[in-house]
């Protein structure tokens, strides 16, 4: 699916929200330049671990994109960011309120260059308000929004998610902002700046657990892996690792009982009805665990989905990357890297019927995640630099050019393109 062809997109971004937005809109088919300060580059470089020198982090959310290498406090290197952003559809960018526009980069500069530009922008706790200062992350994040008072055991601590959800998920909902800007400039012939928070994206993934308190003024407890208000539903222990397990009628939980050969359950006060097994669920768990433990997680699961009963194991990664559902559906992708060789990825998991019909396939990704200042010389001749003031912002260090055969021909003074790109 590369429907976002033609638009062009720069990103000022760092760490994860903004560059997983960005890769996001790249995986779309939008040209992202990614901006990083010059002469370190994005701070999620020097974070492992390391595939050979190259972070794991920095190359999650950066593919599909070009790179150019900026000093920022240069002003010459913000001239010349200000050149790139004139010819762009879209900006990106995740600092703390205020130094955007602190450093003669905020909406109202940059839309009067360039009306029809659409910005979007990330912060920790909202663009104003008496906590839009605060520097945040994302467990940070985590915490204040109330999502880690829900995650964990009771008897435990708050727990954050394994994943960095709050980055994500405004990185999700500001690509979703950008897309809604996009279209609606086709009818207004303007941009418009469209912002998220990781607070807000976080609030607004509490779900029923928010409407919850707000209608009835209930405060959710955490419940670890049952559900609060169903039982048996949650993880139990097999033979060999846990498994899910979630049958939800009373029907189901007939089955259930028929499956594993426990034709008293029913009938036990203890377990007749929903609300007395919620109330038993650790009695229930410990029966019903005497038989799952008999079989591997794999073998119950195809079991349970045989007679109609929701189930499915608990995998480890390596479980999920050699799983046959998740390499038929083609959740990861295989790119040539130029200093790693084959380097394998998870994608961006949305695909279109196009594909089937003879357009371009679901999950096709351009180029791997760019080295410090790979396309710097690249980018800038497009922006319309001349051959001499990019030889002068070099020499500065205004700007910085990753060394690669092609990028540059310093000695003849003559602009060549980089081995690989596509012009």
């Amino acid at each position: 699916m590369q429907a976002l062809q033609g638009i062009k997109v720069v990103e000022l971004s760092r760490a994860l929200s903004g560059p997983f937005c960005s890769m996001v809109l790249a995986d779309l088919g939008a040209d992202v330049v990614k901006v990083e300060p010059g002469p370190g580059g994005d701070m999620s470089r020097t974070w492992g671990p390391f595939d050979r020198g190259v972070s794991t982090y920095y190359l999650s959310c950066n593919r599909n994109k070009r790179g150019a290498c900026i000093d920022f406090r240069n002003p010459e290197g913000l001239a010349a960011i200000h050149r790139l952003i004139d010819g762009a559809d879209v900006v990106i960018e995740n600092f703390k309120p205020g130094t955007i526009d602190s450093m003669g980069l905020g909406y109202e500069v940059l839309s009067a260059r360039n009306p029809r530009l659409v910005m979007g922008s990330i912060n920790a706790f909202g663009a104003d308000g008496p906590m839009s200062g605060w520097p945040g992350f994302d467990q940070i994040a985590q915490g204040y929004s109330g999502l880690m008072s829900l995650t964990g055991f009771a008897e435990g601590d708050p727990t954050r998610t394994g994943t960095a959800i709050g980055d994500l998920s405004s990185g999700m909902w500001l690509a979703m902002a950008i897309l809604a800007a996009l279209l609606e400039r086709e009818r207004t012939g303007r941009g418009q700046h469209v912002s998220t928070s990781l607070l807000a994206s976080l609030v607004g993934l509490l779900s029923v657990h928010g409407q919850r308190y707000l209608s009835l003024g209930d405060i959710p407890r955490r419940t670890g892996n049952a559900h609060s208000v169903i039982a048996p539903y949650g993880v139990f222990e097999t033979a060999d690792g846990p498994l899910n397990l979630a049958p939800i009628t009373s029907d189901m939980w007939l089955r259930l009982c028929q499956l594993l050969d426990l034709p008293a359950l029913p009938d036990d006060p203890r377990f007749a009805t929903n609300e007395a097994r919620v109330a038993h669920r650790e009695e229930l768990k410990a029966v019903l665990e005497t038989r799952l433990k008999t079989r591997s997680k794999r073998e119950w699961t195809e079991l349970f989905i045989g007679v109609g009963l929701p189930a499915g194991p608990i995998h480890t990664l390596d479980e999920v990357f050699d799983d046959p559902q998740v390499q038929h559906c083609q959740l990861v992708e295989t790119l040539a890297h130029p200093t790693l060789g084959t380097l394998r990825q998870v994608v961006t998991p949305v695909s279109a019927s196009a594909a089937a019909a003879g357009g371009l396939a679901p999950h096709v990704s351009r180029h791997a995640p760019p080295a410090l200042g790979e396309h710097t010389v690249e980018i800038l001749c497009e922006a319309g630099f001349d051959a001499a003031s990019i030889e002068a912002l070099l020499a500065t260090k205004a700007v910085h050019q990753q060394e690669q055969p092609g990028a540059y021909n310093s000695q003849t003074k003559v602009l060549e393109p980089a081995a690989g790109v596509t012009q």
